[in-house]
Formats: C-alpha cells, sequence, structure tokens
C-alpha cells in the first residue's frame, strides 16, 4: 500500500542569516508531502534553539550538534523519527554529517559540493551502498523543466551527435573583497577550510553537472585557467577550461564570480550534427532550439508537447513563470517520492529516480579537484572518473 503520511526529516545548518537552508526548506514545504520536525540549525546552541522556535518545531526536537541529533533521533521510535535529514552547512561538514547519519540509518539529502576531498566523495559511496539508503545532492539547476527538456531531446537523438558543449557561469558578488566586511556569505565561500574550492565548487560544479546532466557525456581530458583576481582571497575566484569528453566532443566552461555586473547567468549551449539548443537560467521557462535549414524554435515551459519530465517538472499553466524554488523542490519531489514507495515496498516510477545521487557528487568533488590541478600544472590532465558503486 502506498506509504499515506508525510515524509519527516530534520535539518543540519541553516541558521539565522544562513542563504540556502531557507531555500531548502522552502522547496520541501511546496508539494506537501513533506514536514520539518527536527534540526541542528547551528554550531551554537543558542542559534539553534532560535531558530527552532523561529520555525514552530518542538522544543525537543531541536538539539544543540548534529551528533546529539543522530542520536536522539535514532532512539525514537520508527513512526517519530525522522526519515532522512538535509544537510545545509558549509562544505567542510558535509562529510562528517552525512557519514553519521548513514551510519545510523537515515537517508539524506546534502548540498553541493558533497565533500571537499576525493577520499571522503568515495567513502559516502561505499556508505551508501552498505546501508543502503537514499541519497539525494541539490543541483537544482537540473530541475528546472526545460533543461528536462534540454536533455531528453538529447536522449531522443533530436541534435544528432554532441559535437561542443559551451556552458558558462558568471556571477560578479565577489569583485570585491567582500569577505573582509564581514559578510557571512563571502566569508565562508572564500575560506578554503570551509569551502575548499572557490568559484570552481561553488558555481563550476553546477555547470559541470548541468552540461553532464542534459547530454549524458563523461569527461577525458580538461585544461583549466585558474585566476585569483581579488589580492589577498586564498581561493580562486575565475575560472576558464577547454573540456575534451569521451565521446570525442569539445567543450568550454567558465565559472567566474568577479564578472562585474553578473548575477547568477548560468547559461549552456549544446551543438549537435543536426540541430543546437540553448538554455539561460535568468530565463528558465524557454529553451531555443535551432536547425541548419528551417526557423528557430522556442519552447515554453507548461505545455503538453513537451517530454514527460518537463511536464512532470511543472506545477503551473503555461504563460505562469516557475522558477529557482520550484526547480530545487523537483529535486526534493523526486527524492521524496521514490523514499516513499521504498518504505511501501513499492517500486518508484521511473521518473521520480530523477534526481542527482552520491555518485553525481564523487564526479562533482573529481571535476573540481582535477581542474584545481590542471590549473597548478597548467597542462592538460585525465579527466576521466568513475566513482564506487557506479
Amino acid at each position: 500500500m502506498p506509504l499515506n503520511r508525510k515524509l519527516r526529516y530534520g535539518m543540519v545548518g541553516g541558521g539565522p542569516g544562513a542563504f540556502i537552508g531557507a531555500v531548502h526548506r522552502k522547496a520541501a514545504a511546496l508539494d506537501g508531502e513533506i514536514e520539518l520536525v527536527a534540526g541542528a540549525f547551528s554550531s551554537d546552541p543558542e542559534k539553534s534553539r532560535q531558530m527552532g522556535a523561529m520555525l514552530h518545531l518542538d522544543p525537543r526536537r531541536v538539539y544543540r550538534s548534529y551528533e546529539e541529533m543522530v542520536e536522539k533521533e535514532a532512539a525514537l521510535p520508527p513512526e517519530e523519527r525522522i526519515d532522512f535529514v538535509s544537510i545545509v552547512t558549509p562544505n567542510h561538514l558535509h562529510y562528517p554529517i552525512a557519514k553519521a547519519f548513514i551510519e545510523a540509518g537515515f537517508h539524506v539529502v546534502c548540498d553541493k559540493p558533497m565533500t571537499t576531498t576525493l577520499e571522503e566523495a568515495e567513502d559516502l559511496c561505499r556508505l551508501v551502498a552498505r546501508h543502503n539508503v537514499l541519497f539525494a545532492l541539490t543541483h537544482n539547476y537540473s530541475g528546472y523543466p526545460m533543461v528536462k527538456q534540454a536533455r531528453a531531446m538529447v536522449q531522443e537523438g533530436l541534435l544528432g551527435e554532441i559535437r561542443k558543449i559551451v556552458v558558462e557561469y558568471p556571477q560578479g558578488w565577489l569583485a570585491t573583497p567582500l569577505e573582509q566586511t564581514g559578510q557571512k556569505q563571502a566569508a565562508w565561500r572564500t575560506d578554503p577550510k570551509l569551502a575548499g574550492a572557490g568559484a570552481l565548487g561553488d558555481i563550476g560544479s553546477h555547470a559541470e553537472h548541468l552540461a553532464r546532466y542534459i547530454t549524458g557525456l563523461e569527461l577525458d581530458r580538461l585544461c583549466a585557467d585558474i585566476t585569483t583576481f581579488v589580492p589577498g582571497r586564498k581561493v580562486e575566484d575565475d575560472a576558464n577550461l577547454l573540456v575534451h569528453y569521451q565521446n570525442g566532443a569539445r567543450g568550454i566552461l567558465y565559472a567566474s564570480q568577479v564578472s562585474v555586473g553578473e548575477e547568477n547567468n548560468l547559461r549552456i549551449r549544446v551543438y549537435g550534427t543536426k540541430a543546437s539548443l540553448e538554455w539561460h537560467q535568468e530565463e528558465p521557462n524557454y529553451l531555443y532550439v535551432r536547425y541548419p535549414d528551417r526557423p528557430e524554435e522556442v519552447y515554453k515551459r507548461g505545455n503538453e508537447y513537451l517530454a514527460p519530465a518537463a511536464r512532470r517538472a511543472s506545477r503551473l499553466p503555461s504563460g505562469h513563470p516557475e522558477a529557482f524554488i520550484e526547480a530545487f523542490a523537483n529535486i526534493y519531489l523526486n527524492f521524496a517520492r521514490t523514499l516513499k514507495a521504498r518504505l511501501a515496498g513499492e517500486k518508484p516510477d521511473p521518473l521520480d529516480l530523477d534526481f542527482p545521487t552520491v555518485q553525481d557528487g564523487a564526479r562533482g568533488v573529481h571535476f573540481i579537484l582535477t581542474a584545481l590541478e590542471s590549473g597548478r600544472r597548467r597542462a592538460w590532465v585525465n579527466a576521466r572518473y568513475t566513482p564506487p558503486g557506479a
């Protein structure tokens, strides 16, 4: 029988002043299938208590640390404890938190990048397999309906053989030493001990995953030009890559957080032997497809002519814009429905399995570290990788 209740989840991180935690909470709540019941929202117990009070949670389920949360949630009866945890902390904490919850038998949703080292990423792959838990990584741009449409068109062969991929992710918010002003988001994202990498980890990983998600192509070799423009900054703030894919396609990927005037201008173009496509994150409800012998086509979100995955990822009729929160929500919804099917002893709908996994996380970490290595060596490097369990 179908699971006749909401899924219960807890959150680690996302306390007062955090950005991404609030996004996760809104996304998880959007479809009414998931309920926040517990959390350890800050490394400061008082801030965690304050956040729990703001969210109207039972004070007994608001914890002083993630370690306490694991211990006490695992001790609760199955009908009360959380079904999964959402991890929205700075990057360096993803691994120990995920490891602790996985070993206690909890399912996991984790923000990206999954870890700061490849050893940690591969350990999580093995732990997920050993403990038979679900793991979703929130590469939220794969949740957009028109990104799913682009993927379906590539899979159907409508573009022909893929020859070239151009993916770019420029931002301008770190064009000055914002971290020196005390701005919280800038401070931890530019601290190598907390973030691991800079622009590559924060947004370059999104660009790489978007290209792989749409085309299905794996990396072969890459050559990276890595730069830190802002004096005194300890991580890269600009990265420009030439990429070779395993099918022989060529690619250009750049991620920059010092591109003055840019906000969040993720954009991808994919060129095949028959046609090409283009998608912009800042205008996400449109997909442009171009041919050599007929007019350009514009596909719009919410229409019946779209692929099943694209139609399913839309909540509103055509002409009613959907965007960032809804794309995030699609990751949570597919994960939740897959988990509900598992808990009910049923097979999930194949469309529900469409969310980034722990193996995607390991691929992303490998990409970041490989690009950084190439930048240090100023050379082409081998970028092939198969994560454990893939």
